[in-house]
Formats: C-alpha cells, structure tokens, sequence
C-alpha cells in the first residue's frame, strides 16, 4: 500500500482522484486551503483531508499528488521536492487509478462533465458497471467517483493544462475544439494542435461533433487507422448519429430518446454518449433507454430552492459558450424573468472573453457581475468585472458575492428564476440567497 497525498484535494478534480486511490486500497491524505463540501464528504469516506498545508505531513515514502494550480511555493510540495518525494500530476495519478481497463475519455471547453456523467449512468444501466472520474456529482451516485467491477473507466481529460495527454484512451469523445485557456497555450494554433496531439494517443475509436468547427477539423485531421464516429444536428456520412426532433438517428434508424436534462446542448451531449455507446457495441435501442435515466451532475443547472415563488439554481458554466448556452436553457425553464450572479473565472479569461461574455449574458433581465475568482492566477492591474460591464448597460457591478447576492434578493419578484454561474466559490450563493428571500 502506498501513500499519496493529494494537495489540493477539495478540487473538483482531486477529490474523484482521491476517492478512487482510495478505492483501490491505497493510504490517501490530502489538504486544501479551506473547507468545502467535497473535503466533508472526503473525511465521511475516511479520508484524512487537513485543511491548511503542513509541510511535516509529507515524509520520504509520500506520492505527492498536484495540479497546475500548486504552485512551487507550497509548504508541502517544497517539503517533498526537499525530500525526494515522487510527484504525480492529478492525471497521471488518475491514469493509475485507471489502471488495467479500457479508458474512454471526454475531451472538449465544454460538455465534458455532462457527457462524461451521460455514459457513467447509461453504463451501469446496461450493467457494465463502469469506474468513472467526473468533476462533478452524479446524479444516482452520490458522488463523481466510483470504482467498479467493470471494464470500462470514464473520465474527463482536461486539455485546461494539457494534462489530457497523459492518458491512452481506447474510446475518445470530444464535444468540441474551441480556444480556451489561452494563458496556457499562448494561441488557438496550440490549442487546436494540443486536441491533435491527444487524439493521436487514442487506440481504437474517435467521436467528434461536427456541429463544431474545431471538432470537425480534427476528426478529418486525425490518424485515418482510426475509428472515427461523429455526431450532431446536422448531417453526416455513415457513421453518423443524427440528432431530430424525434430522436437519434443512426444508420435509417431512429431510436426515441427522452432526456430528464433539458436544453439543445443536453440532447447533444447525449448525442455524444451514444455515438460512443454504439462504438462499444451495446444495442443502439439499450443505448437510447439508458441515456434517459441520466438526471444531471451537481452545478449543473442545479436546483437550490424556491422561497416566496423564486426559484435559485447553480451552474458552473464559466466559458462564453457555456453562458450563453445556460441563458438559453434558464429562458426555456423559467416565464417569469431571470437573475444572474455571475463571477467571472481568472484574470486572463475574462480579458480574452470580456465582449463575448456581455453578449452571452443579455438575454438575462437583471445581471450582477462578482469580482473575478483568480484561481491559480494573480490579480492583474486594470482588470476588473467591469471589463464585462462596460458591454453590458443596465448591469450591476458588485463588490463582493455577498453584495451581489443581496442586490439580487432585493430585486427578486415571484416568478422570477435567479442563477449563480461561474466555476469559483458563487457556489456558496445558492443557500445564501435562499436566506437572504
């Protein structure tokens, strides 16, 4: 049995990592600068998660576990660096978790942690019983790991710091290739080339979605001793999953689909799921039925509550695209008007995105943009929210999420339907503006 300490270990991320070292028998410790909700459920599973770094937690014999947010500086890693310690990325750490099975993996800026949960719960309804590693809490699971009796591990592969190239898959998805991360890649030339990269370690099959540009591209750029499956709502050659009003339509076959998530992007992703359902050889009709008992994944158009008539959901959309495609999803779902408090996610996406976020956001009735959430970066000078205001008149530029929070609650009216959306701790607005109605 080894020893992996995993810093960092509240992540989304880094919890399903170390829930499934722990899975597999190994000793797991991890530490995080605050509490959250995961390093709770963590320490309910026995897991020993501090928070604060300690640098006498680490010994000689520790795997020290990290991702591109650690920064050399940590007491912790500075300790294991001193001592000689093995230090894993999170997804090397992953791909042992993964070890011995076929790995299917979801790649793209968006759609990842619905899709990948899509085939999580349509696998074990076809009683493949998968593993699986997703960054968020899956409906029916209780969590956003499980190690199963299967041979199949599903997981994202998070192309945010190219760490996706650490994995071999069998059966890759990519929902999309569109340029994020920008303080990463530099350009959307190494991005794209990134996507490239990845899907030259795929072994066996391929889905893209050819809806998306950048996806289409690199289905019609990767190796041709590849399987290759697309998907989309347009149309395609024989290998294509067709998305109607009626259902999936796969080779003049239409198999009825009937989702418990709502939205154009849900039916998609789905698409997705079954395009890489069918690449496993399961009955396209099984594929179809099983893909309906997905409920959704936490922070995902989540429902909070409704007090005095209105209705509080969280998202954890924080790219443009996935705004946009959340406005649209709360405009369908909602007759009375929508709220957004939104907190905008690192420095450097919001410069890159700050007029493509305005216009994402106006199809909301009232807007109160938080300050950014850093994350990993330091605060840059000039750059504010107000980046994101200056495109959006009428919008209220908060100094706090808990200044946002109370505009919103004040504004309120019966009816009205208020998310929290962004990838940082707006999160914790949800029950607050439960309180504050």
């Amino acid at each position: 049995m080894s020893h992996f300490h995993l810093i960092g270990i509240g992540g989304a991320g880094m919890s399903v990592v170390a829930e499934l070292l722990a899975d597999r028998g190994q000793l797991v410790t991890g530490s995080d600068q605050k509490d959250s909700a995961n390093i709770s459920h963590l320490r309910s599973l026995g897991i020993e998660a501090k928070v604060g770094h300690d640098p006498q937690t680490i010994s000689a014999d520790s795997i020290v576990v990290v991702s591109t947010a650690v920064r050399e500086s940590n007491p912790e890693l500075a300790r294991a660096r001193e001592l000689g310690c093995k230090v894993l990325h999170r997804s090397q750490a992953l791909a042992l978790a993964a070890a011995g099975m076929e790995f299917i993996a979801v790649a793209g800026a968006h759609g990842k942690t619905t899709t990948s949960g899509m085939l999580a719960v349509a696998l074990s309804h076809l009683g493949a019983d998968p593993s699986f590693a997703v960054g968020g809490i899956v409906g029916g699971f209780g969590s956003g790991a499980h190690l199963g009796e299967g041979k199949y591990f599903v997981a994202e592969a998070d192309e945010s710091d190219a760490s996706f190239l650490n994995y071999t898959p069998t059966v890759a998805l990519v929902t999309n290739v569109e340029p994020d991360h920008l303080d990463h890649y530099g350009s959307k030339e190494a991005f794209e080339q990134a996507f490239l990269d990845f899907s030259g370690l795929v072994t066996d099959t391929l889905v893209t979605c050819s809806d998306d540009e950048g996806a289409r591209a690199l289905g019609e750029a990767s190796s041709k001793d590849l399987r290759h499956l697309t998907y989309g709502f347009g149309e395609g050659g024989p290998n294509h999953v067709k998305v109607s009003e009626s259902g999936f339509i796969w080779r003049g076959h239409t198999y009825p689909v009937r989702l418990q998530v709502p939205g154009r992007h849900n039916l998609l992703n789905a698409a997705g799921a079954f395009a890489v359902l069918i690449a496993l050889d399961f009955p396209p009709s099984d594929c179809a039925q099983a893909l309906g008992q997905f409920t959704g994944t936490g922070r995902r158009y989540e429902y909070k509550g409704t007090v005095h008539g209105v209705e509080v959901r969280d998202d954890y959309a924080h790219h443009p695209t996935e705004v946009a495609a959340l406005v649209a999803q709360a405009r369908e779902q909602t007759k009375g008007r929508l709220l957004v408090l939104f907190q905008p996610h690192l420095y450097s996406r919001t410069i890159n995105f700050a007029a493509r976020f305005a216009r994402a956001l106006r199809g909301a009735d009232v807007v109160a943009l938080a300050p950014i959430y850093g994350a990993r970066e330091d605060p840059v000078e000039g750059v504010d929210s107000s980046l994101i205001g200056k495109s959006l008149p009428g919008s209220y530029l908060a100094t706090s999420l808990e200044d946002g929070a109370e505009y919103l609650a004040k504004v309120a009216q019966s009816g009205d339907l208020i998310c929290t959306v962004g990838a940082g701790d707006v999160t914790t607005m949800g029950p607050r503006l439960l309180e504050l109605l």
